[in-house]
């Protein structure tokens, strides 16, 4: 059972809209795709475990807090006798592994996944503890991505390996496990200890004037759209949107990248470029938002 679904968060949808309406130094876009890639992973294996028959309880993509310390779990897996946290990587290419670093080929380190794994281990375990829970942790890495190799890998290391994931879930929908009131009470004492947002968020600086203008198609992310009274078609690969999705759509593309900027029919209009009928983005966004104010200092929240 999914006691807590994953969801995209701000900071990756902020990234995903900056990254199409101003340029990006090398290492931001660097730091957006690792972003991209990394979510593609963890919903990938989110497809297996949401056909787990067994009596477990998941709990996906937790950010938690322990003596002031901030830990993350991509996916937490509560048993009858168990605790499962799991660190996803979606890495692809060619790796190999030595002196207990990780490197991609030919020798670009990159920061050790294993160790990620034991410093997360560590703080969940502390953190169970102050919940009362003293029980058995078992924790795992795992690589997901098919075209991802690691050469030289290490021997007894709690790692699932791309070929044997299918395998590994398998092995979870098999292990006996029944679940009581006391495993659904220490499941929602965690979800409540759930943090919203990582306090290490880390965004480039940007400002609304550097901001390409307009609404981008929902498929490819293209300017190329064209507008009418009814659909937002996109010329480059013709995907079709409802123009009222479309509208509403940019209206909170808007409010999540300039929180502080009151949403009006003139700025959607500005924001949109496309769509010259302001009549429509009024009907839209009375339909969406709430109306606040009169005549020249009106707008919606």
């Amino acid at each position: 059972m999914i006691l807590k679904n994953r969801s995209e968060l701000n900071r990756l949808k902020i990234l995903r809209s900056l990254n199409v309406r101003m340029n990006l130094t090398e290492e931001e876009k660097q730091y957006y795709l690792n972003q991209e890639k990394g979510y593609v992973g963890e919903k990938r294996f989110d497809e297996l475990t949401k056909n787990l028959g067994n009596d477990l309880y998941i709990l996906n993509d937790l950010m938690l807090k322990t003596n002031n310390t901030h830990f993350q779990i991509d996916t937490l897996i509560i048993s009858q006798s168990s605790i499962l946290p799991i660190e996803i990587k979606y890495f692809n290419g060619d790796h190999y592994y030595q002196s207990e670093s990780f490197f991609k080929i030919p020798k670009k380190e990159i920061q050790n996944p294993l160790q990620q794994l034991r410093r997360s281990e560590s703080l969940l375990r502390q953190f169970l503890r102050n919940l009362g829970y003293h029980g058995h942790i078992e924790p795992y890495l795992v690589f997901n991505n098919p075209e991802f190799t690691l050469y030289q890998a290490p021997l007894n290391e709690p790692i699932i390996y791309p070929t044997q994931v299918n395998r590994f879930i398998g092995n979870l929908e098999n292990t006996p496990s029944k679940l009581n009131s006391w495993h659904m009470k220490l499941a929602e004492q965690i979800i409540s200890k759930h943090i919203t947002e990582s306090p290490y968020t880390l965004l480039p600086s940007y400002d609304y004037d550097q901001q390409k203008k307009g609404i981008t198609c929902a498929s490819c992310h293209s300017f190329n759209v064209t507008a009418n009274a009814k659909k937002l078609v996109c010329d480059k690969c013709g995907n079709q949107e409802e123009i009222d999705s479309a509208i509403l759509r940019s209206a909170e593309e808007l409010k999540l990248l300039f929180p502080n900027r009151k949403i009006t029919t003139r700025t959607i209009q500005e924001w949109c470029v496309v769509i010259s009928s302001k009549k429509i983005i009024r009907r839209v966004l009375l339909e969406n938002y709430k109306g606040i104010g009169f005549g020249k200092g009106f707008y919606f929240e």
